[in-house]
């Protein structure tokens, strides 16, 4: 979600939201890598970062404490509050890291010439990542940590908006709805795996075990709708794929709407 701007807290919160910035934009402020005192550093922010999002794509964002991932790195856990913070801080640079992975175009950079493709760029890289992570469901949207992973998905779907002549507040509308509606899908289907992962049941095999309640409960006449588009064949498709037919067919549809304000803009 593209966040335009947030009000200052108190002064506690505002150090703590400064160590993270600091820590998200490490490469580009030249900031030289924390340690030790008096010691030579053992580890690197990266190396850190990194065993945390193996433990979080392993075992879910709940066992990435700082302990367990000083255990994966094969340090003490105080050793890693000397480059990090804080769990909070740690799974803000996790998070940044993954939406990284995406690797979108960048200003000048080559991209597809139709701005729908361009979009489908986002949704595609967007989804794979959350197959990747799963847990990326488990973050808000609203409040993101402000990184490079994050603006550059705004910076590109800003860029797209924008060359199709909409007005500045649609431009930010119509990027907002793309990732919002992106984000939802992408993080139900990571649902969907982790349950999958969890529980080593599939969503066809737990609606399976299901099947008694459509004879048992099941009312016609208070559903018809339901039932016409059940004898219909509208439900005959895997779970899987009719999941994805939804995710496809809202974005199509969100897109035609963003494509019939072009040119209208102060008509």
């Amino acid at each position: 979600m593209i966040v335009e701007h947030e009000g200052d807290g108190p002064e506690a919160a505002r150090e703590e939201v400064a160590r993270t910035l600091a820590l998200l934009w490490r490469d580009c402020a030249g900031a030289p890598e924390p340690s030790a005192r008096g010691r030579r550093p053992t580890l690197t922010i990266e190396r850190i970062i990194v065993a945390a999002i193996a433990v979080a794509d392993a075992e879910g964002l709940v066992a990435t404490s700082m302990h367990r991932v000083a255990k994966e790195l094969g340090a003490g856990t105080m050793t890693l509050y000397t480059y990090v913070p804080g769990k909070t801080e740690l799974i803000d640079l996790m998070v940044d890291t993954v939406l990284l992975e995406r690797n979108l175009p960048g200003p000048g950079e080559p991209r597809p010439a139709d701005w729908r493709a361009q979009v489908r760029v986002y949704a595609d890289r967007t989804r794979d990542i959350y197959r990747r992570h799963p847990w990326l469901r488990e973050r808000s949207r609203v409040r993101p940590a402000l990184g490079p992973g994050q603006l550059a998905g705004q910076e590109y779907l800003l860029s797209i908006m924008e060359s199709l002549g909409l007005p500045a507040r649609e431009i930010v509308a119509a990027a907002n709805s793309v990732a919002g509606y992106v984000d939802a899908n992408a993080a139900a289907e990571a649902e969907s795996v982790h349950l999958e992962r969890t529980t080593g049941q599939s969503s066809d095999a737990w609606w399976g075990q299901r099947s008694s309640f459509w004879h048992t409960y099941f009312d016609v006449e208070s559903h018809p709708a339901m039932n016409r588009t059940w004898l219909a064949g509208g439900f005959e498709k895997p779970s899987a794929e009719q999941a994805s037919d939804a995710s496809e067919f809202g974005l199509d549809r969100l897109l035609d709407g963003i494509a019939a304000r072009i040119g209208q803009a102060g008509a």
